[in-house]
């Protein structure tokens, strides 16, 4: 996937944006065509907007709450201490 570059000159993670980029929308629904990537976005519950100009719009954090990346980021943070087992 292409980098792009932010405003100060240094270079942006695409993992940086909030909405998915072409290939990762690619990547995700399998399918290139428009119509065919919102029908299988449809099917996979993942809610997307279409932009004026055609294009598919799908939230980064949306995708990534479904297949529980947050539940990762949660659980790789520091130990939390159990009070109330003490």
């Amino acid at each position: 996937m292409s980098q792009r570059l932010r405003s100060t000159g240094e270079l942006k993670r695409p993992t940086d944006f909030m909405f998915l980029t072409k290939d990762e929308l690619t990547y995700l629904t399998g399918r290139r065509q428009r119509v065919s990537q919102a029908q299988a976005l449809r099917a996979m519950g993942i809610e997307h907007r279409i932009r004026p100009d055609g294009h598919i719009v799908v939230l980064r954090r949306h995708v990534e709450q479904l297949f529980g990346a947050e539940a990762e980021r949660i659980n790789a943070g520091e130990p939390v201490p159990n009070w109330s087992a003490a």
